[in-house]
């Protein structure tokens, strides 16, 4: 046993209401320089959908991901390295910028200059990346809103896939349309194909908390990471020729804090905490012979911290006692393993993704109160799951790869606390049979509501810090030749350090990592005597 931790992130669904918030906020901060203006590291889809990049879950096409080959060994689904060779100079399998969408602007230069006349001036789009007028046909969230609808629906990859073995239950009638939002981020893998398809070694997995980064520095630009990664995460700067991709806010989790996406998220559906699993079950969890096996594999790979053996292990192997007591209280471990809500994202990409989802419940309780039933009465919910407008069909393929058991369980789960939970806040006496047969207990099923309904910014965010030796020469005394991000025209190319004026690498009085710590608790403090 080889014990390793993890920076993880939990999603729930049924909290997303399609504000686009998180991907406004992470390209701000992330991606708003020249070369990067069609790059989202986060964005928003609505689901049924194409996605961003358009069908990017057809691997048939993309070839992203891990395959087993003849052996049953794993093998990149873009080729071995002989054939990756052959094309090092001009990769074939990439998304053109018509998948992605070309950026544009407005030209308001006709709004405000336009001499008086008789006809309305119009504020002409053109493209970033020519600066010619250009026609706009395409969008990261060009099906916002429109998930449901025939003319956009049959285009998911996942409604193709399940078309001929459930063709009526996708058949998108007025009656039958349904949709939610999945944001998505890169998913920092376990098994990461990005990493292994990368020629220069540039694509790394962090060894403290598992972040996966591009080296600035040792990159070359052979775009192979973009093909090896199934959900297309990784992007190419066309103006640095260095490919980029989401960091998890790293300088952010270093000092305690969430992601950026996770702070300014409005439904506050972002859970952010530590795994610890075992990396030496990695190769056989992603090498299961059955892709429905795999979503229970993955949780074999994670590790009990309240278990002795683990916690000295952990030890042994280099995790700081802060980070197994960070494991012992992660919301996310709680939702992954615990009560066994959130699930993976495309598992079947065997790359053991590490942002679970936990499946949206909230369409079945508003159809049932439409026909009006108790949509919150536990014996109609289970009743209703089975014919649950989004079919659970569509939700295993995208969660479970196709095995509908555990999205079932996960439904089931949330539909028994909801219903318990509206029986102890009205004061009756609770009903224990649906949450009994759920799997859980009335006590478990408080814990699961406290975490998914009121848990405050500390219970959603349990971030230890860097280890003490590392934080200051982190945050504030790093040299140029240390950040692999700071070359010319690079991300990390700001002239002062990303937390104010007074850090980073500057001639001015540094500020001390406890006084950032006192002013982070100052702002989210509600009591007086802090402020």
């Amino acid at each position: 046993m080889r014990v390793m931790a993890q920076i993880a992130m939990v999603m729930n669904l049924d909290k997303c209401i399609g504000c686009h918030t998180c991907s406004v906020t992470c390209k701000e901060t992330w991606t708003n320089r020249k070369g990067m203006e069609y790059v989202w590291f986060n964005n928003v889809e609505t689901r049924p959908g194409q996605g961003y990049p358009r069908r990017y879950e057809d691997q048939e096409k993309w070839r992203g991901g891990w395959v087993l080959n003849k052996r049953g060994h794993l093998a990149l689904k873009q080729g071995g390295r002989i054939r990756r060779l052959a094309t090092i100079f001009s990769n074939p399998v990439l998304p053109t910028i018509k998948d992605y969408y070309e950026p544009w602007t407005y030209d308001y230069r006709d709004l405000t200059n336009a001499p008086l006349g008789d006809d309305f001036p119009v504020a002409a789009p053109r493209s970033l990346i020519s600066g010619k007028p250009m026609k706009i046909e395409w969008s990261s969230n060009w099906d916002d809103d429109l998930g449901g609808a025939p003319e956009h629906g049959g285009s998911d990859p996942v409604v193709t896939k399940l078309r001929d073995e459930i063709g009526h239950r996708i058949a998108f009638a007025f009656e039958e349309t349904f949709m939610f939002y999945l944001p998505r981020i890169c998913e920092h893998c376990l098994n990461p194909a990005c990493g292994a398809s990368c020629p220069s070694g540039a694509i790394y997995k962090r060894e403290e908390d598992g972040i996966v980064l591009v080296d600035q520095d040792r990159c070359r630009g052979w775009r192979q990471c973009v093909t090896g990664c199934p959900y297309k995460k990784v992007y190419f700067n066309h103006r640095t020729g260095k490919a980029e991709k989401c960091t998890l806010c790293y300088p952010r989790v270093e000092v305690g804090l969430p992601t950026v996406c996770s702070e300014t998220c409005v439904g506050r559906l972002r859970y952010l905490g530590v795994v610890l699993y075992d990396a030496d079950r990695v190769t056989a969890a992603a090498s299961v012979p059955d892709e429905k096996d795999l979503y229970e594999a993955q949780l074999d790979c994670f590790l009990d911290p309240d278990d002795p053996e683990v916690a000295r292990a952990a030890e042994r192997d280099g995790v700081p006692h802060d980070w197994i007591e960070a494991a012992r209280r992660s919301p996310v471990r709680a939702l992954i393993s615990t009560y066994r809500v959130a699930l993976p994202l495309h598992p079947e990409y065997r790359t053991l993704p590490m942002v679970w989802y936990i499946p949206p419940l909230s369409p079945v309780v508003e159809a049932l109160t439409e026909t009006g039933f108790d949509g919150e009465d536990a014996g109609n919910l289970f009743g209703a799951i089975d014919a649950l407008r989004i079919p659970l069909e569509y939700l295993a393929e995208l969660f479970t790869a196709g095995d509908t058991r555990p999205v079932r369980a996960s439904l089931e789960r949330l539909a028994a606390m909801r219903a318990f939970m509206r029986d102890v806040n009205l004061g009756r006496e609770p009903d224990t049979s649906g949450v009994l047969a759920a799997g859980l207990t009335p006590e478990t099923t408080e814990d699961m509501y406290r975490l998914l309904a009121v848990a405050k910014y500390e219970d959603r965010y349990v971030i230890p810090t860097a280890a003490a030796g590392d934080a200051r020469r982190l945050e504030e005394s790093a040299l140029p030749d240390e950040c692999s991000l700071d070359q010319a025209g690079g991300p990390g190319a700001y002239e002062h350090g990303p937390f104010g004026d007074d850090s980073g690498r500057t001639s001015l009085p540094l500020v001390t990592l406890e006084n950032f710590h006192l002013l982070s608790r100052r702002q989210r403090s509600d009591k007086q005597e802090d402020l």
